[in-house]
């Protein structure tokens, strides 16, 4: 990207409504890597791992992993935080783990309690419930059965997941009420399966016995969620088609839903051996949708339904207020600078209005959000945009900005 483009905070993108043929060179996935990196850190680095993501959470990571220092600095990483709370006190390891200031605003206490049960000592070193904490380690196990919330984050489940082979006793976990981002908790299970791992799951209740993972290799995919801003970019544009490298028609990522969704949204799908060929089609119509176990698709659908016209109902956003900002909140500021709203109704549900009016040239703030900056690029096939604090993509795809100048070359 060139300097005449950018300043320190923004980023502005040119207005483009169509554009050629282009390939884009997916960043791996976030989600299995750091999945990927626990369990080899729990069989002592026996594995071969590649094509690790290049996002920074995963680089956070590995260089915890690896320097293993006295006070372990997330950063803004809440997989990393939450997966290093589990395998510090499974390795009865005595660590302060601390993260920036929005990290400590993020709650860890269902994932805490869990792991007290089990038999770990934790104390939280300012607020009760949050980030800093103190990890004593877990000098023998007390219990080997857990209940623990389904709707509230994922990670605290998959976190106690990836420790359970090794605990003395195993794990059986009870899921309590409503299981939201179900395909999260599948991925580890999958993951943990490709390393050896036998579990079962049934209804609300995984059980894994004590075994040993077994040493394998692994390349880790292409990142699904990171793929989605290419559909809304595909979906808001007059014309154009692109070509998604490494994706998988049989993925252990959730966000792989994004080929159903953006079915409906106007992009067709074919899978080669070699990734993915989006082209343009007529749009079905998107009426309502349940983001239960996608939430991390649910910034890039609102902003696609705003930008072409869908109005549409979209429920399952419980988790997005305690993501790297309040995305419910986020999200309405920002649609409403192009005259989209996302009206909450009484049943918990929104309703996405879209845009009529779109105006000459928009500024969106990204609350330090990388989500919200990707998100809201395709309104550059309608508009001038300008996006603040570019760099934030760093946390999951520090070259997104050097893929979209891929497009007709247009920086």
């Amino acid at each position: 990207m060139n300097s005449e483009h950018t300043t320190h905070s923004t980023v502005l993108l040119p207005q483009i409504s169509e554009f050629s043929y282009t390939e884009i060179p997916l960043p791996s996935s976030k989600s299995e890597s750091n999945r990927a990196l626990i369990i080899d850190a729990l069989t002592k680095g026996e594995n071969q791992l590649s094509n690790l993501a290049e996002a920074r959470d995963t680089q956070t990571m590995i260089r915890l992993l690896k320097e293993n220092p006295p006070v372990l600095d997330v950063l803004d990483a809440g997989t990393t935080m939450r997966f290093l709370t589990a395998f510090v006190a499974a390795n009865n390891q005595y660590k302060v783990l601390t993260g920036t200031a929005r990290m400590c605003q993020r709650p860890i206490g269902i994932l805490v309690d869990a792991l007290r049960t089990i038999g770990a000592e934790i104390h939280y070193m300012n607020e009760e419930g949050f980030p800093p904490l103190a990890v004593h380690g877990m000098k023998s196990q007390l219990s080997n059965k857990v209940s623990i919330r389904g709707d509230v984050s994922s990670q605290y489940i998959s976190a106690l997941l990836m420790i359970a082979p090794t605990l003395p006793e195993g794990l059986e976990l009870t899921l309590e009420g409503k299981v939201g981002s179900r395909t999260y908790i599948e991925m580890t299970l999958q993951l943990m399966k490709q390393f050896g791992i036998q579990y079962s799951w049934k209804e609300n209740v995984i059980f894994v016995a004590p075994q040993a993972y077994r040493p394998t290799a692994f390349a880790v995919e292409s990142d699904w969620s990171g793929a989605s801003y290419w559909f809304s970019l595909l979906a808001c544009a007059d014309s154009g088609s692109l070509f998604l490298k490494g994706l998988k028609s049989e993925s252990l990522q959730g966000d792989s839903a994004i080929v159903e969704i953006m079915d409906c949204l106007g992009v067709k799908s074919k899978f080669t051996d070699s990734g993915l060929m989006l082209t343009k089609q007529p749009v079905k119509g998107f009426p309502s949708y349940d983001f239960t176990h996608c939430p991390d698709l649910a910034q890039t659908v609102a902003v696609t339904c705003a930008i072409i016209g869908q109005k549409s109902v979209f429920t399952g956003l419980e988790s997005l207020r305690i993501k790297e900002t309040d995305r419910i909140f986020a999200l309405q500021q920002e649609l409403a600078k192009f005259h989209a709203s996302l009206v909450e109704e009484k049943n918990g549900a929104f309703t996405l209005i879209p845009s009529v009016d779109m105006p000459v040239e928009v500024t969106i703030a990204t609350y330090d959000d990388h989500r919200m900056a990707m998100a809201f690029m395709p309104l550059m096939t309608k508009t001038r945009v300008t996006i603040e604090d570019p760099k934030v993509v760093n946390k999951s795809y520090p070259s997104f900005w050097r893929h979209v100048s891929l497009i007709n070359s247009i920086f």
